[in-house]
């Protein structure tokens, strides 16, 4: 049997696709994400799906586990009343499939998804943090329970910075891995969610009065999307301000700072101990993040900053320094990781393999790209154009709701709307039908709402 390689998946809390150097932004420093980029593929339009609660990483990160869409993905996202991380039974996620292919899996930092299935796909981890967000200071963790109770009791609160604590426990096991069986090593990162309080000397790296002002900066959301009030949201004042979103901002990238230079250490800690050339590493997060654009400073929306996120994989079987701006979405990567692994895709798995598309063999892979927050937004893009609809509650009751479309090669900071134009009638009506059809195909519960707007 020829030789398998090791995976190093690395996933991030928060980190919006724009926020990389490799992405174009000209202010954040990220010089390992953008090594990592120029020596693979680099995925520049990575599409998450969202999900029913406004802990929007518990369902996308079931959907990037499984390889499924969120609402089979996460049993919290079947209907609007649920609540809970679980991930069901039937569905294997792939650490677990790993383990059964004979991977020693290994597990570090945040899982907020149920302990039932972390059991099941780990059989080893350090400094583990079940739940969505603490301060970074202090972040109660656990070791490793073969026995996957976890209890509150047994957590010791970490001595130190959240991200230093995870390449630490990554870097150790790294050092350690002994042995012929290769390994599937889970790193996820509480950062840079908020709070974003990075250490020195990350804290100061960026002034408030360079960063730029947001091109779609407004002082408030011009319209109710149905979720202007939730926690997100009242990080910053009503209504927002040019210098509130610049400190916000600036303290966001010293968080990505911070956070790509521990990349780096663990990066660096793989070449040193010779696993380079035989370790596809992956490094993604569960989605991004709006802090300032649209009056927005949550991930409760569908505009490309909060829904696009970055995807970098690199490693054998790989291309190196290629750029791909195919429409994906973050469950491709399941069915990616089999196969540069020789590992057979369950019939469960609904994301398709990006070995292709990374290599130029084909052009495409979706035609189409979706994602829905809760019940009150669904979007859909072709690549170019995106509809995003608003199931909006005081007007849910008179059956009407508002569309927004925009051109993303012409207007990527989404601020003009084109949905009124009679001109995009047609265009509008066929991204409406494609969005239904996702939303039949996928078991949507607001599948068979009306399509458009009357009148």
């Amino acid at each position: 049997m020829p030789v398998r390689p090791n995976i190093l998946w690395m996933v991030a809390d928060d980190h919006r696709f724009a926020a990389l150097g490799s992405a174009g932004d000209p202010v954040v420093q990220t010089p390992h994400l953008d090594s990592l980029a120029a020596g693979g593929v680099f995925f520049g339009r990575n599409y998450i799906m969202g999900g029913n609660t406004g802990a929007v990483c518990v369902p996308t990160r079931a959907s990037l586990l499984t390889g499924a869409n969120p609402i089979r993905a996460h049993l919290g996202s079947r209907d609007f009343a649920s609540s809970g991380n679980g991930i069901p039974e039937e569905l294997p996620i792939l650490p677990e499939l790993l383990r059964g292919a004979g991977y020693r899996t290994y597990a570090v930092g945040k899982w907020h998804n149920d302990k039932e299935s972390f059991a099941r796909g780990f059989a080893g981890g350090r400094r583990l943090f079940f739940g969505g967000m603490s301060n970074h200071r202090m972040v109660p963790l656990h070791d490793y329970d073969p026995t996957g109770a976890y209890p509150q009791s047994a957590a010791a609160v970490g001595q130190g910075f959240s991200t230093e604590l995870f390449a630490d426990a990554a870097i150790d096991f790294l050092r350690g891995h002994r042995g012929p069986e290769p390994f599937c090593l889970y790193v996820a990162f509480t950062a840079p969610h908020d709070p974003r309080m990075a250490p020195p000397p990350y804290a100061t790296m960026y002034d408030p009065l360079r960063i730029p002002q947001p091109e779609n900066f407004l002082p408030e959301h011009p319209f109710d999307n149905g979720e202007l009030h939730v926690r997100d949201e009242q990080l910053a004042p009503f209504p927002r301000t040019v210098e509130t979103v610049r400190r916000h901002i600036a303290d966001y990238y010293g968080m990505i700072t911070h956070l790509d230079a521990n990349v780096g250490r663990v990066l660096a800690a793989l070449r040193e101990c010779g696993h380079t050339e035989d370790t596809v590493v992956v490094y993604t997060a569960d989605h991004g993040l709006a802090v300032g654009r649209h009056g927005l400073f949550g991930k409760q929306n569908l505009y490309d900053p909060s829904v696009r996120v970055p995807l970098i994989l690199a490693g054998p079987g790989l291309p190196r320094g290629r750029r791909v701006e195919a429409l994906t979405q973050s469950y491709d990567l399941f069915p990616t990781l089999c196969a540069l692994t020789g590992t057979q895709v369950p019939p469960t798995v609904e994301g398709r393999d990006l070995v292709p598309l990374a290599h130029g063999q084909r052009p495409t892979l979706h035609q189409s790209a979706w994602a829905m927050y809760r019940d009150v937004q669904r979007m859909v893009t072709d690549g170019r154009w995106k509809l995003i609809r608003y199931y909006r509650s005081e007007r849910r009751r008179s059956g009407t709701e508002c569309i927004q479309l925009f051109d993303l090669e012409t207007d990527p900071w989404e601020m003009h709307d084109q949905s009124p134009d009679p001109a995009q009638a047609d265009r509008v009506r066929a991204l409406a039908d494609c969005l239904a059809r996702w939303q039949a195909e996928l078991g949507d519960p607001l599948a068979g709402a009306p399509v458009l707007p009357d009148g």
